[in-house]
């Protein structure tokens, strides 16, 4: 039997110490330049900030992570045993310590600009270095308890500009993150469904590096251009695709602070930027010259622009019970617990959810709706001409604008980054262990973390792979038809149906909020029942999983 191995296996390849002699090389030269730049700063800057961080920490900061992968790359077989068997215990503490380190940053930056911008004692008029509130000696006095060298390291933290670039490296790097996760668990997810195991050997456990490998092997692959095809626009259309996808989580907030531009109408903004991914859809159809390609641009071009209609008059009916087009404004409307989603406050947003869910299927292009790509029909529809690199673009597109669409629906109706628990319990949680940094994360965590907005995002995110592989495709004409026939009116009907119930709200009858009270009960109590259903049935499965499905349940390789 053939013995397979996972790339860059420490035991079959040997690494390459060139580069790791290179790495060494590069952090003596790096040492220098900062020994260099501490003495230019010194003697013909007179100490200025910026000087000291560009020409001295910087370099030595770069030297010390020089070291660190020449140290990496000389001991490779013993860090790839370790990264083999420890696969999940060190993805598991990633995931904590970026999660921590955001919060961490997050916290920072907000003391800097409350407790110490915010509160300067220095006249506006004196010079300090790139018009900044606070001068080095300022915040030294200010923060006399830390170190010379750990203030300056904190001095570039008052410039909104830090914080903005900040912010965009830790987009870009979750816009990255989000499609690498989703690929890998939709493919365990449909192996699961068909008795199959799914990736299990690149990087160790469950293939959980199976993405990074086929990113790698895209990467390679060679850029194709059909003869007869428009070169410009065919070049172009991956990047109509994946710009407005990154661009929507410039306006999707995480959190009351996690967000890159709070906007007053960030929900407009947002779903401007998902509209304009069918653009690049025909693009890459009508220039890549293939029947098969334009057949699917126009199947695309029906079905986003048909479905963007419900889709946004779904979406209306949460602003109408709030008043705001803020995402922020709307999330904080719900921070009173479960019963105070808007998803349960009335039946008009419990059937609204499901519409917006319903057309955000069609807008994503996922199944049932997914009649633009339809591999057994159209090759592979508006892609079939596309390879490697900008193929990639597509796809990762696609499963950005899946997170956007779920995200949305977790922040207009399902609380966004607010707990299902009580709000009364955070300010017993406050009373009973002080409002200190410890308490306030413990409570952010517990009430108010945009881990809640992950994890609530993560389930409409499974219930849409879940579809995927359990419903067949369905006709252009039944797409067609559930949208103009069955969703816009129903949406137009849930509009004037949440307008009258706004209306009554406002009134002074008590016997008006009597009922609205007992169909808020109602309603939540009828969701908790729904998800509860979902692990009771997950751990009927599991325990029968034998039996269910027979010899083929059997665990094949190790950890499966």
């Amino acid at each position: 039997m053939t013995q397979f191995a996972f790339p860059w296996n420490p035991d079959v390849e040997k690494p390459h110490f060139a580069v790791a002699t290179r790495a060494v090389v590069l952090s003596i030269f790096l040492a220098v330049m900062a020994g260099v730049g501490s003495w230019v700063t010194a003697s013909l800057l007179d100490g200025h900030p910026l000087g000291t961080i560009v020409l001295v920490i910087g370099p030595a900061v770069t030297a010390v992570l020089s070291l660190l992968v020449a140290c990496i790359i000389k001991t490779w077989r013993g860090v790839g045993r370790l990264l083999f068997r420890f696969a999940l215990v060190i993805l598991i503490g990633a995931v904590l310590s970026a999660g921590f380190g955001l919060w961490f940053v997050n916290m920072l930056f907000e003391w800097i600009s409350v407790d110490l911008v915010a509160h300067a004692a220095n006249d506006p008029a004196v010079f300090t270095w790139f018009g900044g509130a606070l001068t080095l000696a300022e915040m030294q006095s200010a923060i006399d308890w830390l170190p010379s060298w750990m203030v300056l390291a904190l001095w570039p933290l008052q410039f909104p500009v830090v914080r903005d670039i900040t912010a965009l490296n830790a987009i870009v790097v979750l816009f990255n993150v989000i499609p690498v996760y989703l690929i890998w668990w939709e493919r365990k997810v449909a192996g699961r469904i068909q008795s199959r195991l799914g990736p299990m050997r690149v990087g160790g456990w469950h293939g959980w590096a199976q993405s990074f490998a086929d990113g790698i092997k895209l990467l390679l692959k060679e850029d194709l251009i059909p003869d007869e095809a428009d070169s410009k626009l065919y070049r172009m259309a991956p990047y109509f695709a994946i710009i407005p996808s990154m661009l929507a989580f410039v306006g999707l907030p995480f959190g009351m602070t996690y967000v890159f531009r709070d906007l007053d109408v960030a929900l407009v903004f947002v779903l401007g930027m998902l509209g304009v991914e069918v653009l690049a859809v025909i693009l890459a159809g009508w220039a890549s010259n293939n029947k098969w390609s334009i057949y699917g641009a126009m199947r695309e071009a029906v079905q986003m622009v048909s479905y963007e209609i419900p889709m946004g008059m779904a979406l209306i009916i949460p602003v109408v019970c709030v008043g705001s087009l803020s995402l922020q404004t709307i999330a904080d409307a719900q921070s009173g617990g479960w019963f105070s989603w808007l998803i349960f406050t009335n039946p008009f947003c419990f059937v609204a959810f499901i519409c917006y869910y319903i057309a955000s299927l069609a807008s994503c292009k996922r199944a049932p709706f997914d009649l633009p790509e339809a591999e057994s029909e159209l090759v592979a529809g508006f892609v079939t001409e596309y390879s490697g690199f900008r193929w990639s673009l597509f796809f990762f597109a696609e499963y950005a604008a899946m997170f956007v669409v779920c995200a949305l629906a977790v922040i207009l109706f399902l609380g966004g980054w607010h707990s299902p628990l009580p709000a009364s319990w955070s300010a017993h949680l406050t009373d009973l262990i002080g409002d200190n940094v410890a308490a306030r994360g413990i409570n952010g965590l517990l009430f108010n973390s945009p881990v809640w907005l992950f994890v609530k995002a993560l389930f409409l995110l499974y219930v849409q792979i879940w579809l995927r592989w359990t419903l067949p495709r369905i006709r252009i004409d039944q797409v067609l038809y559930a949208c103009i026939q069955v969703l816009l009116p129903l949406t137009m009907l849930l509009l004037f149906g949440v307008t009258l119930w706004t209306w009554a709200q406002t009134s002074d009858h008590a016997g008006w909020h009597l009922f609205s009270d007992i169909v808020n009960w109602v309603l939540g109590i009828g969701g908790f029942i729904f998800l509860l259903g979902f692990p009771i049935i997950a751990a009927y499965g599991f325990y029968h999983r034998r039996s269910m499905v027979g010899n083929l349940a059997v665990d094949a390789l190790p950890a499966s």
